[in-house]
């Protein structure tokens, strides 16, 4: 019994863990399409998004938004998209670029991370709207 007991415990502790991450990302969600309105009625340009391979080379990928930190490992789609640029390609990924998955966003930049480069999300979404005014 100590040992079903110890595994439902378990089990309601990665539920409960499962539930937070969809309560931030629905919180951050909120606050990328606040961005996403604001660039729209700024006329902010989105570039084509060029992502980072795991040995460092930067390839073309099949979107475009805005990057959201310095390193520019991190970015948002015009349609509100949240997309982790680093990823791993195949032998031809410089050639032929990647594709894309959107991740669902945090609300702590960075969180865990060790470029030093962590924040609220809200902070890395005011200061892209900065950076890319015209």
């Amino acid at each position: 019994m100590a040992q079903s007991s110890r595994r439902q415990d378990a089990r309601r502790r990665e539920e409960l863990a499962a539930a937070a991450l969809r309560n931030e990302s629905v919180a951050a969600q909120v606050l990328i399409d606040e961005f996403v309105a604001t660039a729209a009625a700024r006329k902010l340009v989105a570039e084509p998004l060029r992502a980072l391979l795991i040995d460092g080379t930067r390839v073309k990928s099949d979107q475009v938004g805005w990057y959201i930190n310095k390193s520019q490992t991190l970015a948002i789609a015009p349609d509100g998209r949240f997309f982790q640029m680093l990823t791993t390609g195949g032998r031809f990924a410089r050639f032929t670029g990647v594709k894309l998955m959107p991740s669902p966003p945090p609300l702590v930049v960075g969180s865990g991370g060790r470029d030093g480069e962590t924040g609220d999300l809200k902070d890395f979404l005011e200061r892209t709207l900065i950076e890319y005014a015209p």
